[in-house]
């Protein structure tokens, strides 16, 4: 379960950032090639953050699905299934153009 060290890393990102404001959510974003579990990252958030001064602060997860363009054909696809070939044409070479995300967007900070 990587998820807990990775909320353990968000927290410090999330303490340099909002320097002694509380924080009332935390939005990320995740593309779908992560391997990364939003239920299993939003749990471990709570667990991480109960004793400090982040407890209570919501961790919101934009997942972002997987996007291929394929070199043969040009054509760009939202991927149904973690498999990285174009679904149009019997290409094979295809960049991953979203789904590969991973990061902070934004700090919902409370009024002072």
């Amino acid at each position: 379960m990587h998820e807990l060290s990775i909320c353990s890393s968000i927290m410090g990102i999330v303490r340099q950032h909002a320097e002694g404001r509380q924080v009332q959510t935390v939005h990320l974003r995740v593309g779908a090639m992560r391997q990364i579990v939003p239920d299993t990252l939003v749990y471990c958030w709570s667990l991480v953050t109960e004793a400090s001064e982040l407890a209570g602060a919501e961790l919101a997860v934009e997942r972002i699905p997987a996007k291929i363009r394929c070199t043969g054909c040009g054509r760009a696809q939202v991927l149904e299934e973690p498999m990285l070939v174009c679904p149009s044409c019997p290409g094979q070479i295809v960049d991953l153009i979203a789904g590969d995300e991973f990061l902070i967007t934004s700090l919902d900070l409370a009024e002072v």
